[in-house]
């Protein structure tokens, strides 16, 4: 279990520093300041109608994912993220990961789409029920 919950830290460390260079991102309008993309997104809200993602292609000809995000002063912000297959040795280690990890929970009977969603959910910041359950601790309890 261990040997899977590291890899589970290091997959997240790897996915986090991915977008972490863009921050910290200060809103024009009103001067909120957000210190990293988990803030970012959980301090914004969604753009209405939306899911507000949008696929774009870079100077590079890199696939670049756009995310639109609300402030709170309602002013529309934007981050890029790359290409999520990333094919690079580091690149391929996280998605060996993630793999490893799915197929751990899918080993517990935990269907596939469900624990990608949970994974793809806590590389987002978010709280797992599901994950913690299975023994993959999110996060520190306050005691």
């Amino acid at each position: 279990m261990a040997d899977i919950h590291d890899d589970f830290t290091s997959l997240y460390s790897g996915l986090k520093a991915l977008s972490e260079s863009a921050f910290p991102k200060k809103c024009p309008n009103c001067g909120c300041l957000f210190h990293s993309a988990e803030e970012f997104i959980r301090k914004s809200q969604a753009v209405p109608g939306s899911t507000g993602l949008k696929s774009s292609i870079g100077d590079q000809e890199e696939t670049i994912v756009e995310l639109f995000r609300n402030c709170v002063c309602g002013s529309t912000l934007l981050d890029f993220f790359s290409e999520r297959r990333d094919s690079s040795p580091e690149g391929l280690k996280r998605r060996e990961i993630f793999g490893k990890i799915q197929q751990f929970l899918m080993n517990k009977g935990v269907p596939a789409a469900t624990g990608r969603t949970e994974l793809l959910r806590f590389m987002r910041g978010e709280y797992s029920e599901l994950l913690e359950t299975h023994g993959i601790r999110m996060r520190e309890r306050n005691k």
